[in-house]
């Protein structure tokens, strides 16, 4: 009996160790993040957009995720996904949203999560040829966002495809037979096709599902990135981001 009171006894303290540990008073994280609809994008449509002008289900769970672990943010969203990435990987107290986790990104960041998740997929014309598989694939010509998880992905699977600055684009070189599909992210496609009133679109191939995190800076304290998740865990608890609170998502 001792013996378990004093081992109970180690538990309370180690707990209220923790619970004391406390962030200096104006502790902040930067938070970064794009236009990658509909879990981040800027109200107002533009590349350049700050706090409460920045919607989506992404940015929704990451606040939600901040109020409950108690710690201080600003959030903006910028162009291009290329230079607040890096950005965000050689500068101190600074995050990044919504991101995917690879093998070769895993040791850049500590990740919170997942927030999200999606689909990658080749989008083609109503008449373009079907697809068994991606390696049927690399005898046509590929669009993708420059630095997106997407085009890394099939980048290590041996593609050379024509990377754009802005995804939208892809829509109109899809459409004029600059390239022969589009690979890309869904629902992101969907979005950026009914926001440019593009038809005849569809998806080709689905090749492998992904879930997004919250990526910080290594140099933010361990304690942050414990605190966020048991946010987030809490929150998932509830079905913050998931089919019973988000069934466009399903």
């Amino acid at each position: 009996m001792r013996r378990c009171l004093s081992r109970s006894l180690l538990v309370c303290l180690l707990f209220a160790t923790f619970a004391r540990a406390e962030l200096p008073p104006d502790y902040k994280v930067v938070l970064l993040t794009e236009n990658f609809p509909p879990f981040n994008m800027a109200d107002n449509n533009k590349n350049f957009a700050r706090e409460k002008n920045i919607s989506g289900l992404s940015a929704d769970i990451v606040r939600e995720m901040f109020k409950r672990a108690d710690i201080k943010y600003t959030m903006t969203l910028r162009f291009p996904w290329d230079r607040i990435y890096n950005h965000t990987m050689n500068t101190a107290n600074h995050g990044l949203f919504s991101t995917s986790l690879s093998e070769a990104r895993k040791p850049l960041f500590k990740w919170v999560g997942p927030i999200s998740k999606y689909e990658s997929v080749l989008v083609g014309l109503d008449s373009s040829a079907p697809l068994k598989d991606l390696e049927e694939a690399k005898a046509y010509r590929i669009g993708a966002y420059q630095s997106a998880a997407v085009s890394q992905y099939i980048e290590r699977l041996g593609f050379t495809p024509q990377n754009a600055l802005r995804d939208q684009e892809n829509i109109r070189k899809l459409q004029s037979g600059k390239i022969d599909y589009w690979a890309t992210s869904d629902p992101v496609w969907r979005f950026y096709a009914k926001e440019q009133n593009a038809t005849g679109l569809r998806t080709i191939l689905s090749f492998h599902t992904s879930d997004l995190y919250l990526a910080l800076n290594k140099d933010i304290p361990d304690e942050v990135v414990e605190r966020l998740q048991a946010a987030l865990d809490q929150m998932r608890s509830e079905g913050y981001g998931t089919c019973k609170k988000n069934p466009e998502l399903c």
